[in-house]
Order: C-alpha cells, then sequence, then structure tokens
C-alpha cells in the first residue's frame, strides 16, 4: 500500500509577515530585545515562509496583553462573518435565535491563541442558537466549558494535524441549538 505524501507546512501571508514585524519592532521597543536581537529576529521574520518559521522568530516575546472581548450580537438574524476579516483575539459571540456561522480559514488571525465564547439561545431560556465554525486546516481546536442545553456539540479531529497554526478555543453556553465544528478542506 502507497503511503499518501506529506502536507506542505502552511506558508505565511504578506499580512502575518508584517504582524510578526510589528511584534519584534515592539518587543524591541519594550525593552526586551536588544538591538542585535531585534535585527536577527528581523531577518527570520522577512525571510520565513513558513508559519513555523514566524513562531521561532517570536519565540520569548512576551503576549500581548488581554484585550476586553469583541462582541458580536444579534436578537434573531444571522451573524456570518468569511472571507479575509480581522479575527480578535478574544470573540464574544451573543444570539437568541439566529444563526451563527464563523469561517476563520481565510480570516486574518494575528494571535497564537483565539478564545471564542458563545452565548447562543441562552437570554430568553428558550433560544435556539445554531452556530457553525470553520477553522484553518493548520488550527488546533479545544472547547473548555460549553455548556448545552439539548445537542453536544461536534468535531472531528482531523487524521493528519498540521503544526503551525493558531489554538483556537471555544466556550460559553448554548440552549437548544448545536455547534458544528470543521476544519477547513483548503
Amino acid at each position: 500500500m502507497a503511503s499518501l505524501p506529506e502536507q506542505p507546512p502552511t506558508l505565511i501571508s504578506e499580512i502575518d509577515r508584517d504582524t510578526a514585524v510589528r511584534r519584534v519592532q515592539e518587543g524591541y521597543a519594550e525593552g526586551h530585545l536588544s538591538p542585535e536581537e531585534m535585527d536577527e529576529r528581523l531577518h527570520q521574520v522577512l525571510t520565513a515562509k513558513t508559519r513555523g518559521e514566524l513562531v521561532s522568530a517570536l519565540a520569548s516575546l512576551p503576549e500581548k496583553p488581554a484585550e476586553s472581548p469583541v462582541t458580536i450580537a444579534a436578537a434573531g438574524g444571522r451573524i456570518q462573518r468569511r472571507g479575509g476579516w480581522q479575527v480578535p483575539r478574544n470573540l464574544k459571540v451573543e444570539s437568541a435565535f439566529g444563526r451563527v456561522r464563523l469561517d476563520l480559514s481565510r480570516a486574518v488571525i494575528e494571535h497564537p491563541v483565539v478564545d471564542i465564547e458563545l452565548q447562543l439561545g441562552t437570554g430568553t431560556g428558550t433560544g435556539t442558537g445554531r452556530a457553525r465554525i470553520t477553522v484553518p486546516r493548520d488550527a488546533t481546536v479545544e472547547v473548555g466549558e460549553l455548556h448545552t442545553g439539548w445537542k453536544d456539540w461536534r468535531y472531528k479531529v482531523p487524521r493528519r494535524s498540521r503544526p503551525g497554526g493558531p489554538t483556537i478555543r471555544i466556550s460559553g453556553a448554548m440552549g437548544y441549538g448545536r455547534l458544528k465544528i470543521r476544519h477547513a478542506r483548503r
């Protein structure tokens, strides 16, 4: 039986590179790097081709302080984000009856960890908010404290994980809806 070919490492975008350059410069300005270390890390960032190379260039730099959550809310309509939208470090999604679709597969994710708190169908006690979250192929998904009133959440871990992507942590509460999490196909 022939083995499957290895998946190539995730390539970075210019937005990823620009974000990493800013983090190195901020690390220098805050006194975490010497001028020599800054030059070396900027060289690493500017020549990096994969997320893994960027991660190593940013190693030992402190995380940015926790930001207050950005909230997206709707009483009954659909909440949808897709394409090249900017994903905040902390995202709170609130909906009493509507559907939620978050597609992170092509989104701009500047943080190694993204926390998503779902509050769906919980405000009235009879809400039915449903959610589908699509994460990048190289993302790691952690479902923390997610309280469901009726149906459990669904997430199928991919057979072949690709290191170097962001960690998406999901928590919160859902009334009578269902959460489906999947990895992007490409």
